[in-house]
């Protein structure tokens, strides 16, 4: 297969899931490449996922890594031979490759899970907040970048409001709800937005407020993305030129446990809907 001069995410993610399962076997490369008819150089590609890798030779690792994970194979195996090309490649080269990452992400995630303090989740955004995030970015943005960031992040609703939704969760902090991002007619529209979203048998909003004793996590933003598998689960963070895809198995652990703890901590829906009305009136 020819090399990529760019990889995404998640080639490189099915490359560090075969790494993984090689050290795992107590294998090194070079002996894992004799085993399939490889170079050295060819599965150091394949790791990185600078070359691609065949549904043949893939199983023929996994037999030879002694993987005993069958639901774990198949999904390696679908991303092996996926060749999605979806909405976001409109955007290539004209937005940060993280931004297609986070998409191609979201298109193969199975369920999202978000917890954020200090602004409404993206996927819950309206046009005119996320507008006004992205002005105050510094330095400024191009009108023109500007213009593409929203309509992108706009695009990746679809995951929570398209025809074949995802479950959805989102923790917001009351911090998160009430900063004003722009004027009240701004404020207004986009808690409506979140109680419209809420209503749907799919997407769960749970409120942390203020007045709550015990709610120490309150760190920064966090998004977890459900793969076909646990073991292919996706944390995405803010990071200074982009973002970070975390995906170590104890990583994963700790952030399944920080979910759950934010979680029970917050407000059940319905009282989320009801504390989320009244911020609506106070405006």
């Amino acid at each position: 297969m020819p090399r990529r001069r760019q990889p995404t995410a998640r080639q490189e993610r099915l490359g560090g899931e075969l790494r993984k399962l090689r050290e795992a076997a107590g294998l090194k490369a070079r002996e894992a490449a004799a085993l399939v008819g490889c170079d050295s150089a060819q599965m150091s590609q394949m790791e990185s996922g600078i070359g691609g890798v065949s549904e043949e030779r893939l199983r023929r690792l996994a037999a030879h890594y002694s993987c005993a994970d069958p639901d774990l194979i198949e999904s390696l195996v679908t991303m092996a031979n996926d060749r999605t090309h979806g909405w976001w490649e409109e955007y290539r080269s004209l937005l940060p490759t993280s931004f297609m990452d986070l998409s191609e992400l979201e298109h193969h995630a199975t369920f999202r899970w978000d917890v954020d303090c200090l602004y409404v989740p993206g996927l819950l955004q309206t046009e005119e907040y996320a507008r006004r995030v992205f002005s105050h970015r510094v330095p400024e943005l191009p009108r023109g970048e500007l213009d593409l960031r929203v309509a992108h992040r706009m695009a990746r609703r679809t995951i929570i409001d398209g025809d074949r939704p995802i479950p959805y969760k989102a923790v917001v902090h009351e911090a998160a709800l009430r900063i004003k991002v722009g004027n009240r007619a701004v404020a207004q529209a986009q808690l409506d937005r979140i109680q419209e979203l809420s209503e749907a048998d799919h997407v769960t909003v749970r409120v942390i407020p203020f007045a709550l004793d015990d709610f120490i996590d309150a760190g920064s933003a966090m998004v977890f993305a459900g793969g076909p598998v646990p073991k292919l689960d996706t944390v995405v963070r803010d990071a200074p030129h982009g973002s970070a895809f975390v995906d170590s198995e104890a990583q994963l652990n700790s952030f399944r446990t920080l979910f759950r703890r934010v979680e029970a901590s917050s407000l059940e829906p319905e009282r989320s809907r009801d504390f989320i009305h009244r911020l609506a009136k106070e405006l």
